[in-house]
């Protein structure tokens, strides 16, 4: 169990020798009970909604072993956390902003982000198409030139518009394998104004998170992004390394989810102007990104059996790795 996510409002968590213990509401009773222990070896990160207290002596183990924590707020989005305190990496940072201030090495780790993600889309509709017996030959072969397009890139706005124009032709394309029922016409983000867009957003929010928390542990500066330019209040560097993952994980999921009929209209709810996950709805989703993310396969280019998790980190630890030479970095392709 390397992640608990424990979303049931206003339950409390306490340290009892070396388990978290959980206690909630008993809606049968009416009283207070414990509902759960996790055992505090099993955990890597935990998530919490913002309606749920922990107290100090829970959250200070879990610092001192190096698990971080996050808040989910109501609308889905991850509102803050705590992190362990963090290694001196001073000299890694140094790296890194040495690199963000070079146009080549900025261009070099955008490209191959990008590359990447193409790579994993092209791939993923690929796949849908053979199991749906769909014709899209035609957007295969546009993505495909593409992807030779950005390779020859000279500048990072054009591996910029490039990718924003691959997204928009591959949703286009990916939505056709939805339901009839959930339709897609657009991305929509702030707030996601229907299901599909909902599971999306809410997925992202996850990937994003996990992602900071890694390169923070890897002692790197998060909100220096390359292909995100830097900007207040967000992890630039996180938006970039979760790129070539988000065909793989996100959306492979949400398509997932409505296809095998595990999400449906009653677990989602309006408000703010958007549509959003309700808690029931959540539940469901995070079981099934949790089993996504451990599942183990024979990964073509690592060479090993592997999960999409462990993945997330090579990720991080290659981008590292490469700030000695951008040319090494190695984004993750699905097979």
């Amino acid at each position: 169990m390397p992640s608990a996510y424990l979303i049931q409002s206003y339950t409390k968590i306490s340290l009892y020798s070396e388990r978290l213990q959980v206690v909630g509401l008993n809606e049968e009773s009416g009283s207070e009970e414990v509902i759960r222990e996790i055992p505090l070896r099993e955990l890597e990160r935990v998530v919490l909604d913002q309606t749920v207290s922990i107290t100090t002596p829970a959250l200070c183990e879990l610092m001192n072993r190096n698990i971080p924590i996050s808040f989910l707020g109501f609308n889905g989005q991850i509102i803050g956390g705590f992190l362990p305190p963090l290694n001196s990496h001073g000299l890694w940072r140094q790296k890194q902003y040495q690199n963000s201030l070079d146009p080549k090495s900025v261009l070099t780790f955008s490209s191959k982000l990008i590359r990447g993600k193409i790579y994993n889309q092209r791939r993923s509709l690929q796949r849908l198409s053979l199991n749906r017996n769909i014709n899209i030959e035609k957007d295969l072969q546009w993505l495909n030139q593409i992807l030779f397009n950005v390779a020859s890139a000279s500048t990072v706005d054009e591996v910029r518009g490039y990718e924003g124009a691959t997204t928009a032709r591959y949703f286009q394309t990916w939505s056709t394998f939805l339901p009839k029922e959930f339709p897609f016409e657009r991305r929509s983000t702030r707030p996601p104004l229907n299901p599909v867009n909902a599971c999306i957003s809410f997925g992202a929010t996850l990937l994003y998170n996990e992602m900071t928390a890694l390169i923070h542990l890897h002692g790197l500066d998060p909100a220096l992004g390359f292909l995100h330019a830097p900007e207040n209040e967000r992890w630039s560097l996180a938006l970039d390394l979760i790129e070539p993952f988000r065909p793989v994980i996100v959306e492979a999921l949400t398509l997932d989810l409505f296809s095998h009929k595990i999400l449906n209209h009653e677990h989602f709810e309006k408000k703010n102007g958007g549509c959003y996950l309700n808690e029931s709805g959540r539940r469901k989703f995070l079981a099934q990104y949790e089993t996504r993310l451990e599942r183990q396969f024979l990964s073509e280019f690592a060479s090993c059996r592997t999960t999409l998790r462990v993945q997330l980190e090579s990720c991080a630890c290659s981008f590292k790795a490469a700030l000695e030479d951008p040319e090494k970095f190695e984004p993750f392709l699905m097979n």
